[in-house]
């Protein structure tokens, strides 16, 4: 794998800041977007500019036929049975918050939902809304000592026979993966409906949902190397089809009256609007950039690049890593001493160093682990070791100025 190639990729890695090359290390947040994707945009909007599934003119048809396509691929690229089980939202966000509201008719008071407890704010408040509506209780997944979910108290908790289980993948704050397959399987044998949010996940592994055997799986665009602004809802059909539809109104139907409205069947009945046209044509071409890179090489390039990152921060001395683990993918977090997160974020974007700081819309696990926040630092398939590197000399000054 030819990383100086790849990175000339991402034009906005060539930049610099405050007078230091851009090491970015805040991929977890939103990844770089490869030129491929830029074009991909560029050419909808400069030659093929129109609504689709509305009309009957070149323009729109050439639209639909790209805009339809993406949604085949990401079928074969989840590996789900069938296109109509891929839904276009506008981010991992509104996907959730799809399934949740669409899962109002189908709880009862006192039924129990069960959630990570280093679930991202996207994956608790809107099943804390669905719990206010129905009367449902809402209890968390705790973690062990070591930041990881504690399956001993998760079997526990499956003893109450939930209702719901949502869960993440690989955690944005720490990088901690979870057994999916092993946690949804044993969900299932007590009847719960799954949820799983994909958005860390979908950058750095295969997904093949199938094999995790989830009810729903959720995820971002802009994650992984596409454009903000488009989201995936994949869902088991029989589930998805049974959900009442968040949004309502144009697209999404197949009769209208004033004697009444029909929607329409599946995908469209869950995607009201004007769909995100140009933002699901440069997911696309994200998934065509990720599909030609040489998988196996991307990930152990990108773990051991990680390792290198976890240990090269503990050589420092006076950081704090939390659940910092050989398996985890793509994210570090951490402190310095007792300094506070912000201001070791501000100094290191003096140096030209992007990372992330704060409780990274996770403040329940903030909560567990006593603190007000923590810095992140994230990589992608464009980071090289003279990120990690460049990284390292800028917090050795930073320690040297506030320590």
């Amino acid at each position: 794998m030819d990383l100086t190639m790849l990175r000339s990729q991402f034009p906005a890695l060539a930049q610099s800041n405050n007078g230091y090359p851009l090491c970015y290390l805040d991929t977890a947040a939103t990844s770089q977007k490869p030129q491929q994707v830029i074009d991909a945009m560029n050419h909808y909007y400069h030659f093929d500019n129109a609504n689709v599934h509305r009309a009957a003119h070149l323009l729109s048809a050439r639209a639909t036929t790209q805009y339809e396509a993406v949604r085949d691929k990401l079928c074969q690229f989840i590996q789900a049975r069938r296109r109509e089980e891929i839904i276009f939202t506008h981010g991992t966000t509104e996907a959730i918050n799809i399934v949740a509201n669409g899962l109002t008719s189908q709880l009862k008071l006192g039924d129990l939902i069960l959630i990570d407890a280093a679930a991202h704010h996207a994956n608790i408040v809107p099943w804390q809304e669905l719990a206010k509506r129905t009367g449902a209780i809402i209890k968390p997944i705790p973690l062990t000592t070591d930041c990881r979910l504690d399956s001993a108290a998760f079997d526990t908790l499956l003893l109450e026979k939930p209702a719901i289980v949502a869960l993440g993948h690989v955690s944005n704050v720490l990088g901690t993966v979870n057994p999916v397959s092993n946690l949804v399987a044993k969900a299932k044998q007590v009847g719960a409906i799954t949820l799983v949010d994909g958005a860390q996940a979908i950058a750095h592994m295969s997904v093949d949902v199938q094999d995790i055997d989830c009810d729903f799986y959720v995820f971002s665009g802009h994650k992984m190397y596409g454009p903000t602004g488009i989201g995936v809802l994949y869902g088991r059909f029989a589930l998805l089809d049974s959900l009442s539809p968040l949004m309502t109104g144009g697209e999404m139907i197949k009769t209208v009256s004033f004697s009444g409205t029909e929607f329409n069947q599946l995908p469209n009945r869950l995607e009201a609007g004007t769909p995100p046209i140009a933002e699901v044509i440069g997911l696309g071409a994200a998934i065509d950039f990720i599909d030609a890179q040489p998988k196996a090489q991307v990930s152990a390039a990108e773990q051991t690049l990680l390792i290198y990152l976890q240990d090269s921060l503990k050589a420092l001395g006076d950081v704090v890593l939390y659940g910092a683990h050989s398996d985890n993918l793509g994210a570090v977090a951490f402190n310095l001493a007792a300094e506070h997160h912000q201001d070791v974020g501000i100094l290191l974007d003096q140096q030209g160093i992007a990372v992330r700081c704060g409780h990274h819309c996770a403040m329940p696990l903030m909560q567990s682990l006593q603190l007000n926040g923590c810095c992140r630092a994230s990589i992608g398939i464009y980071t090289n070791k003279a990120d990690i590197d460049n990284f390292i000399t800028a917090m050795q000054s930073v320690k040297e100025l506030l320590l």
